[in-house]
């Protein structure tokens, strides 16, 4: 599924309005959204969230992959994102909000969902406010059930030492077929971590 020529049009018109919100001019690539979802256990994954799903590039795989009972809470800021892929995307698995990563929780909570398996964010980390980011991620950390997996890709490694001080294990991979080449963290909740956050 690569980006239709809306979409390029739609994501480089809000770049250029919101530089520090998407941190990217163009979607990601193939080869970055393979790499990124190579990972998740998609038999096992009952309940996914995505972080900035901008036009659904990660989203639309996801969807193909997940289960037919599976459910993915998509957080979303961009008013113009979320009109499009409320469009786009009518499948009842996607559950997609108006909001910040910070009430991914409560977004959740309103499904009646305690727990997540997986995370999936794309957002700018480095851009952000350190007191959002932290936020963001140790509502992540919380969201998740215990070795659920938290899966970060950025365009720095900036984030890095944040996610090594709160969670257990972290992977790092590299894509360098994407616009801009891409940095991956996949980040394993332990039970250990979990206590040390509290």
């Amino acid at each position: 599924m690569t980006a239709r020529p809306g979409e390029l049009i739609l994501f480089g018109g809000n770049f250029l309005r919101h530089p520090r919100m998407l941190g990217s001019v163009v979607p990601s690539s193939r080869f970055l959204v393979r790499r990124v979802l190579r990972p998740i256990d998609w038999a096992r994954a009952r309940v996914v969230v995505e972080y900035g799903p901008g036009v659904g590039t990660m989203t639309g795989h996801m969807l193909r992959r997940m289960r037919s009972d599976a459910v993915l809470v998509a957080m979303e800021t961009n008013a113009a994102f979320v009109r499009y892929l409320r469009r786009r995307y009518r499948d009842p698995r996607l559950h997609l909000t108006e909001g910040s990563a910070e009430d991914a929780g409560a977004a959740l909570e309103a499904l009646g969902l305690d727990r997540a398996d997986y995370v999936v964010s794309g957002i700018p980390y480095s851009t952000m406010p350190g007191p959002v980011r932290e936020k963001v991620l140790r509502g992540s950390l919380a969201m998740l059930e215990d070795d659920g997996v938290l899966v970060v890709y950025q365009f720095t490694r900036a984030v890095l030492p944040d996610l090594r001080r709160l969670y257990g294990e972290v992977h790092e991979a590299f894509e360098p077929r994407n616009v801009l080449p891409a940095r991956l963290f996949y980040c394993r909740k332990r039970r250990i971590a979990a206590l040390g956050a509290e």
